[in-house]
């Protein structure tokens, strides 16, 4: 069990590394490297998930419907909360250590045998890449008989897009993040989440801008997609309750079926909207109405909106679109004491932006500022400037994360209500935090 570990935390460590010896590689490269490995996932169907904001959540609303419907299916999203195995799950379940170091090894002995078209370029595997890899293997080896594959940035030239054969494509909320890679409008980065369209492939997508949906209808078009709108019309009756939310959704063109999501996060009602007019293209008879709406109740997705303590909720929120879909979720929440907020962020994100909607929202009593333990953290003086230019906020410093989840956990009245929120890595922290043993725990 011990050596077990050790190789766990080697091939850990080892993925860890990558970023230190090498770049982005061609999608044609991740092709051939993929054919070299076998091809993992060519008998599996394919249900392939790009966009802004919401991939992960519909990836997570698809497979829980899948385990309702007793059929198996893998799912690989990114990034990670805490361990590098979150990425890889089988019916709801991460990979084992064991099977994310057979995986890493078969990838590995793979890179000692390369076809001339890689091995002239001394070809390896970027972070993102060698875990997509990874993954494929997992799945293959698993059985499952579909996949559900998460794009890491962008679309047409993420790794995952090297999977041709497709069952389905979906395209979540479109909004302002990575436009130094995919462009600084947003029919711009449309078009590039756009890449992962096939031919005769079903594509789903919601239609709240325009000209996102102008855009993703021409690519449809370009390349000879079956292009299905989830129109704002489609979804009525939305009953937000406490710790649910009810909602009609009209599917099979004619009539409203009602839908119940776990959740307080209004923005998840368009992601599970998403997912279920995806079920229904999908036209697996198995995959029935009582599957489907077993799964959309039962689907737990960690960081968002997730109730993580009594009245303190976690929020991976980390760009301007989905702070203000955060913003619009705490108002719908009543609160007759304090609404205190914990935040940080990464340097590369429009931190200013998302700053300015949280300042101007007027929702916080108190909000708490802690720097990531991350070499892409945003500084704390900055964090501190930049919220120094709105008056009338009261905020506080924190040189530890623990001090900071403490007071806010802890130190409040009943009727608070606490929210942490800025950054995934945050969560990732904060959820480090509590599965640490109970005796060390606050």
């Amino acid at each position: 069990m011990e050596t077990q570990i050790n190789r766990y935390r080697e091939a850990e460590s080892y993925i860890n590394g990558i970023p230190k010896f090498t770049g982005k590689n061609s999608l044609e490269d991740t092709r051939l490297f993929l054919k070299h490995i076998g091809s993992p996932m060519k008998n599996c169907k394919i249900i392939h998930v790009a966009g802004t904001n919401g991939k992960g959540s519909v990836c997570a609303y698809l497979c829980s419907v899948f385990r309702a419907a007793h059929i198996s299916a893998g799912m690989f999203t990114s990034p990670h909360l805490v361990t590098m195995r979150e990425r890889m799950a089988v019916d709801g379940h991460m990979a084992t250590e064991e099977e994310f170091t057979e995986a890493f090894d078969y990838v590995m002995d793979k890179l000692s045998s390369l076809p001339p078209g890689l091995a002239e370029k001394s070809y390896h595997p970027s972070f993102f890449e060698f875990l997509f890899f990874m993954g494929a293997v997992y799945f293959e080896r698993v059985g499952v008989e579909y996949v559900v594959l998460e794009t890491g940035l962008g679309g047409c030239l993420d790794a995952t897009n090297a999977v041709d054969h497709k069952k389905l494509c979906i395209i979540t909320s479109i909004g302002y993040d990575h436009m130094e890679y995919l462009g600084d409008t947003l029919p711009k980065i449309a078009e590039q989440k756009a890449g992962i369209m096939r031919r005769d492939v079903p594509v789903i997508y919601p239609v709240k801008q325009s000209t996102v949906a102008q855009k993703i209808e021409e690519c449809a078009a370009a390349v000879g997609a079956k292009p299905f709108p989830v129109r704002p019309e489609a979804i009525k009756d939305i009953k937000i309750k406490n710790k649910t939310i009810d909602f009609s959704l009209r599917i099979n063109y004619y009539e409203y079926i009602s839908f119940t999501v776990s959740t307080s996060a209004v923005y998840q009602i368009e992601n599970a909207a998403l997912a279920i007019r995806a079920l229904e293209c999908l036209s697996d008879e198995r995959v029935t109405l009582p599957a489907i709406r077993e799964g959309i109740c039962n689907m737990v997705w960690e960081a968002r909106m997730e109730e993580i303590r009594p009245s303190v909720w976690l929020d991976g929120a980390h760009n301007t679109d989905g702070i203000r879909s955060f913003l619009d979720t705490v108002r719908t929440q009543p609160c007759s004491g304090k609404r205190k907020l914990l935040f940080s962020i990464v340097k590369d994100k429009q931190y200013q932006d998302v700053i300015r909607e949280l300042a101007l929202s007027g929702l916080f009593d108190e909000i708490g500022l802690v720097e990531l333990k991350n070499d892409r953290a945003l500084p704390l003086d900055v964090l501190k400037e930049t919220f120094g230019q709105y008056t009338g906020l009261i905020c506080k410093l924190y040189d530890d994360l623990e001090t900071a989840f403490y007071e806010l956990t802890v130190n409040r009245n009943d009727e608070d209500r606490a929210y942490i929120v800025g950054s995934l890595y945050l969560a990732g922290e904060i959820k480090a935090l509590l599965r640490r043993p109970r005796h060390d725990q606050f």
